[in-house]
């Protein structure tokens, strides 16, 4: 019972970042995950040590799923999902994220966790500064935008993210508004999330030593916590970015990302 609360807390806080900053909730899922697997004061599944995250990021993958079909759902209702981009970078996409769970599928447990530091690290100093990519062209024709999605994708399962921040900072650097490049980007995360999904079910299968409720490297139950409780309460998420000061509060949940991301590297 403890774990699965403890699943439910973590998809409480996702989903009310997710609402709140407007970013995908991986970056918090994977670290909070591999401290849950790994800790072995929690009543929960026995875990090896080197499969611990690529659990954490293929389950994190799976969630996005859901919170990602939310969001996208949203954003089309008020028209900003540019459907001819995510058409065209879908392919690219796919390719790429089932590369990337070929590709963690390979790597040990102690790389995946030092990229994952380094990539988070990064991503705090982007979020903390306010750093954005600057207007310098339209969108590149039908390779260009592939091999593009194919980096995306590949990046985004190798750190179980739904590719947001990767994706809005291309967008933006193609001329794309800022509120249509975030909208469009919450509609690619679904096929990130799919074609993940699919890949760490398919390179984990048949591992003899992946606990019970698992489909390859998919943990279900940290799924179905993780999922329900953030699609209930991004919307609470969103509700609080109305009314608090969402400039001061992004810097410092660019700190809480780089201790989650300094926490990675130093794990033993």
């Amino acid at each position: 019972m403890e774990i699965l609360i403890l699943y439910l807390l973590l998809g409480t806080f996702v989903g009310i970042v997710a609402g709140l900053f407007g970013v995908g909730g991986g970056l918090i899922i994977v670290p909070a995950l591999v401290f849950i697997f790994s800790s072995t004061q929690l009543n929960g599944p026995a875990i090896p040590a080197n499969l611990v995250m690529h659990i954490a990021i293929g389950t994190s993958l799976a969630t996005i799923m859901i919170t990602s079909l939310s969001s996208m759902r949203a954003h089309h209702r008020h028209g900003g999902v540019l459907w001819p981009v995510v058409v065209q970078l879908t392919p690219g996409i796919i390719v790429g994220t089932l590369i990337g769970a070929a590709v963690v599928n390979n790597l040990p447990n102690h790389t995946l966790r030092i990229f994952f530091g380094i990539f988070e690290l990064v991503v705090a100093v982007q979020m903390g500064f306010g750093l954005k990519a600057s207007p310098h062209r339209q969108l590149p024709g039908w390779f260009g935008a592939s091999a593009m999605a194919v980096i995306i994708g590949a990046v985004s399962a190798v750190v179980g993210i739904g590719g947001g921040t990767l994706t809005v900072p291309f967008l933006t650097w193609c001329n794309v508004n800022i509120r249509q490049a975030v909208a469009t980007s919450a509609a690619c995360g679904l096929p990130i999330a799919m074609a993940g999904t699919i890949g760490f079910m398919l390179t984990g299968w048949g591992k003899t030593e992946l606990p019970a409720w698992s489909s390859g490297y998919i943990y279900w139950p940290a799924f179905a916590g993780i999922a329900l409780a953030s699609v209930l309460f991004a919307p609470l998420g969103a509700k609080l970015a109305h009314t608090l000061p969402t400039a001061t509060l992004k810097r410092y949940f660019a700190i809480f990302l780089a201790l989650l991301g300094l926490r990675m590297l130093l794990i033993g």
